[in-house]
């Protein structure tokens, strides 16, 4: 978590309420003024980045999870059944193997390391952006730095948040990390076909998303299971349908 960004903390609503708990720098007025000044520059940027993939008709989606869930998994195997064609700007500390890794597969991908950065923020994403072709992608997914915490914080420019769960991380994962569900718009629980080998209860597990978020969406979904992938893309289909018949609707 950053100690100097102001990701360990939330904003409730658009009035910036925080919700100071147990972090006494966070009781600091000065250093929640500093706090909200960067927050409130990202949201700036982030609007501008939406504008921006609305003028290319492209319906953009904020990739999150830990490390390890499936998340370039997911997007390596989906390009076999999504009609949409879609490009990745990926997010990581270091290294270029997840871009590498689509790439290998056709798929238009950037990487952005971020150096000690625990996530991706709007002004690197725009940085991104002109160096990707988004010509002849319809969708445009970011693929967060792994970490349940920090990427709930920012707002990107997406038009939806994809969070994913993995079976091996455990159902306990949703309460201990509420923030980063309650900004979900759909939940993939990922390798599903190992719920056999670990003790991951499924039943409790949506129970602990729908509770946090009613509204959210929740797939069960396999890179082994082409049944999963299509409802995937029939999800992902959808919203993009709605986002450029009524991009003000996404906003």
């Amino acid at each position: 978590m950053c100690t100097d960004c102001g990701c360990s903390f939330t904003r409730s609503d658009k009035n910036h309420q925080t919700n100071l708990q147990s972090n006494p720098q966070l009781n600091d007025q000065q250093t929640l003024s500093v706090i909200h000044k960067i927050l409130d520059k990202n949201d700036s940027q982030a609007n501008h980045n939406r504008t921006h993939f609305q003028s290319h008709n492209i319906s953009a989606y904020n990739l999150m999870s830990s490390p390890g869930s499936g998340k370039t998994s997911l997007l390596e195997h989906l390009v076999e059944y999504c009609d949409l064609n879609y490009a990745v700007i990926e997010g990581d500390l270091e290294t270029s193997r997840d871009a590498d890794r689509l790439k290998a597969k056709g798929v238009e991908a950037y990487q952005i390391q971020t150096g000690s950065a625990c996530h991706l923020d709007a002004f690197m994403v725009h940085d991104a952006l002109h160096n990707i072709q988004l010509e002849s992608a319809d969708i445009c997914f970011v693929e967060n730095v792994g970490n349940l915490v920090c990427p709930a914080s920012y707002d990107l420019g997406a038009h939806k948040n994809i969070v994913l769960l993995s079976i091996p991380e455990g159902d306990d994962k949703v309460e201990k990390y509420p923030v980063m569900f309650r900004r979900a718009d759909i939940v993939l629980i990922t390798k599903c076909d190992l719920l056999p080998y670990f003790d991951f209860d499924m039943s409790a597990a949506k129970s602990h998303i729908t509770r946090l978020n009613p509204t959210a969406t929740i797939l069960e979904v396999s890179i082994k299971q082409p049944e999963s992938l299509h409802a995937v893309s029939k999800w992902l289909t959808n919203i993009h349908q709605q986002t450029i018949i009524n991009p003000a609707s996404q906003s």
